[in-house]
């Protein structure tokens, strides 16, 4: 990002400048293309005590000359120098950072993990131990390491489709070198890997390495399956749907001593999870329809439409809770039914009013971003609710 300054706006200085010659506009350039957010904290301040009390020495012991362009570089590079440059560098990488690993991704593999653990320790209380609390820490980092690595190596191999459809992200924004991605992919896919394999064991090891495997295949030419809608969402829903629940509360039974078997609950939230990651397949690239038909990228929403694939995963997910409230009429023995019932009501309710708000828009881009936004949101209240159900 670039932020010009085309004169000096203080008035204080302005002041001094009467009756003599103008500066010459100038600009300063950040070399790194941050966020607002981070451009906000490097930003030269010219209003600092020290500059204001230089300035006044200035005006009055001797005559204001045009500053040249060279000098005025240096000026804003010994500022740079200061103090405060440090602690700038750390807020741009942390921001860089954040965005490459994709905190909405993030929340929704925390939030699941964490759910599935707090219901496998609900139903086996006397088994909880502090070993198990830093197996399961052990187990989160290795899940956000995973995450990263497919989120990452789709950046990498994506940066011409972002640039269109996502220029914000570190990669197609400038902030991170293609070089540096795949170092922080590789050290993402190495470290999740001995985790698991050292704390969890050879099978909980080989369901992560094929989460590892499908999502690469989903990115990486010349499989480059997101090339296919069909195979596209179906890993999407293998890794977010089955793998993710599944490996979780096998992981979480084994480290308290425990063989796996399916509970009712535990299989409800992998079928629900299976189809909502089926609607997260197909509604991510509703943002994206631009740069997808520039690269000639084949998705639902290329194919069918933004107004179609949007009632398409309202429907599917209208479908997911209908069946939420018939599983606990149904089966009220294993439900909290009085909970359970009126909570997936209210969370239908809230979709078609959002569908409703998408319509009413006429599918702008900013109402579609919403739209997607908030069917995260839904995802993230699921695993909220879970272990109360």
């Amino acid at each position: 990002m670039e932020l010009a300054c085309s004169s000096c706006s203080s008035p204080r200085i302005s002041s001094a400048f009467h009756n003599r010659r103008v500066l010459p506009p100038f600009s300063w350039k950040f070399t790194s293309r941050s966020t607002l957010k981070a451009a906000n904290f490097a930003q030269f301040r010219p209003s600092s005590s020290a500059a204001i009390q230089f300035s006044r020495t200035i005006s009055k012991t001797a005559p204001l000359r045009p500053c040249s362009r060279s000098s005025i570089r240096a000026f804003s590079q010994a500022g740079a120098a200061g103090p405060d440059s440090g602690f700038n560098k750390i807020l741009q990488f942390q921001d860089t950072f954040s965005r490459f690993l994709r905190p909405h991704t993030i929340r929704g593999t925390t939030l699941g993990s964490i759910s599935l653990v707090a219901r496998a320790i609900f139903e086996n209380p006397d088994l909880v131990s502090w070993s198990l609390l830093v197996k399961a820490l052990y187990g989160l980092f290795a899940l956000i390491c995973g995450n990263g690595y497919i989120v990452g190596i789709n950046q990498i191999y994506d940066v011409g489709i972002d640039k269109v459809n996502k220029p914000y992200l570190p990669i197609a924004a400038g902030d991170l070198s293609v070089p540096s991605a795949w170092i922080l992919v590789k050290l993402f896919a190495v470290a999740g890997l001995v985790i698991v394999g050292i704390n969890f064991g050879p099978f909980i090891c080989s369901l992560y390495a094929l989460g590892l495997f499908l999502g690469t295949i989903y990115s990486v030419p010349p499989f480059r399956m997101k090339r296919f809608p069909t195979l596209a969402f179906l890993i999407i829903a293998t890794v977010r749907g089955f793998l993710l629940n599944y490996g979780v509360y096998y992981a979480t039974r084994a480290a308290l001593g425990l063989s796996f078997e399916w509970s009712s609950p535990v299989a409800f939230i992998t079928a629900f999870f299976t189809l909502f990651a089926l609607v997260i397949a197909i509604t991510k690239d509703l943002p994206d329809v631009e740069g997808d038909q520039k690269f000639q990228i084949s998705t639902f929403a290329t194919n069918l439409g933004v107004r179609n694939v949007a009632l398409l995963g309202s429907g599917l997910l209208l479908v997911n809770y209908f069946g939420a409230v018939l599983t606990a009429i149904y089966m009220p023995h294993a439900f909290n039914s009085r909970f359970m019932i009126p909570i997936h009501i209210i969370l239908a309710l809230c979709l078609v009013l959002q569908a409703r708000s998408l319509e009413k828009a006429n599918y702008t881009k900013e109402a579609i971003f919403g739209y997607y936004r908030f069917i995260w949101n839904l995802f993230y209240a699921e695993y909220f609710f879970f272990p109360f159900i």
